[in-house]
């Protein structure tokens, strides 16, 4: 189906947002994309909705709206947070130009469930999450944090029956202390943030639930009416682990969700003290080791396994994406994203390991 064509940025806008976006070189994305690209996965994203940017219109699919106000099956979005957390997941850019999304092959299910402005209701999400279910979504990428309300958590679970990888934002300070639902749910990947230097992100929280952490400060991506966004949170932070779930997702598409969130930790770059940590959880998000590593299941101890024998997870890989190819409070969105009006939009390895087990993403 074809989307209503976007205002088209200019080339000089298109030829620097790419430039900009640091996190692109930072986790070795060309070099995930060589192995990777996310074709055959869809990606859920419940927000403000997301509109059909000229980066990202060829990978959006047709959504639905949770709550009054919309008029385009979430392809609407008023507030830029949607466009932009879609856009660090999904963006194709354009002849080499524009944003470009950590999984770029990928399909984005819109989900209107936020209103402009970003306070909702958890069981807003909730319809949300029901309605990805449905629509046979392999990904949820949430970012937002909301109360935990009856609804909301039976959706969760209900998602992880249906072999849905679930990531969500573990808050931003000062607002939120500590890990805030949905990251703090059993199964659901909580994510944190990392500066340019790869150090802990002062607007990221804390706690004992972090699993992993990703760029989360002057991200830059796309947003409503054809415009960029830079946006900083743990909301980005969010979309692009979402994105790398979309890459093991396609590389493996026989991989359990539970195992997708398990490649993720298990080869996690350590950062600060020696194993999991409440800044960095297991550390920054490996994408290339996350899809050539050998990662015993879990519940397997770590045996070192022939180089020839590939991924030691029960796992086939996607013909043509192989290693030569290819009662509850409001909820709120998590980042802070400006929008322009004309040109530019701006929206204010050494690896070390402990003697951990392998997480199994439990709470």
């Amino acid at each position: 189906m074809l989307l209503p064509a976007g205002s088209a940025p200019s080339p000089k806008e298109a030829e620097l947002i790419r430039g900009d976006q640091w996190h692109l070189p930072f986790l070795h994305v060309p070099e995930a994309h060589l192995v990777s690209q996310g074709s055959g996965v869809v990606v859920a994203v419940p927000d403000t909705g997301v509109d059909a940017h000229p980066d990202l219109r060829e990978n959006l699919l047709e959504g639905t709206d949770v709550i009054p106000g919309g008029e385009g099956h979430g392809r609407q979005d008023r507030d830029s947070h949607g466009t932009s957390m879609a856009g660090l997941i999904a963006s194709h850019g354009r002849n080499n130009q524009g944003a470009l999304g950590i999984a770029p092959k990928a399909k984005v299910l819109p989900i209107f469930d936020t209103p402009p402005g970003g306070n909702g209701e958890p069981d807003a999400l909730a319809v949300g999450i029901e309605f990805a279910i449905e629509s046979g979504a392999d990904v949820i990428s949430i970012s937002a944090v909301a109360g935990a309300s009856v609804r909301l958590q039976q959706a969760l679970r209900a998602a992880q029956d249906a072999n849905i990888v679930i990531v969500a934002a573990a808050g931003n300070e000062p607002a939120d202390t500590g890990v805030r639902y949905p990251a703090t749910e059993e199964g659901v990947i909580a994510v944190g943030g990392v500066d340019r230097n790869g150090q802990h992100a002062a607007v990221s929280v804390t706690g004992p639930e972090i699993d992993v952490v990703a760029p989360a400060v002057d991200i830059y991506s796309t947003s409503y009416g054809g415009k960029y966004s830079k946006g900083t949170g743990t909301s980005s932070a969010t979309a692009i682990v979402a994105g790398a779930a979309a890459l093991i997702r396609s590389k493996y598409p026989y991989l359990p969700a539970q195992e997708v969130a398990h490649r993720l930790t298990a080869t996690a770059i350590d950062k600060g003290p020696p194993g999991r940590d409440d800044e960095y959880g297991y550390g920054v998000i490996d994408l290339v080791a996350a899809l050539t590593a050998d990662v015993p299941p879990l519940g397997f101890e770590s045996v070192s396994a022939p180089a020839s024998a590939g991924p030691t997870t029960t796992a086939d890989a996607r013909p043509g994406e192989g290693s030569a190819g290819a009662t509850a409070r409001g909820l709120a969105t998590l980042g802070v994203i400006v929008a322009a009006g004309v040109g530019w939009a701006l929206v204010v390895r050494r690896r070390r390991r402990g003697d951990d087990p392998p997480p199994r993403i439990s709470r």
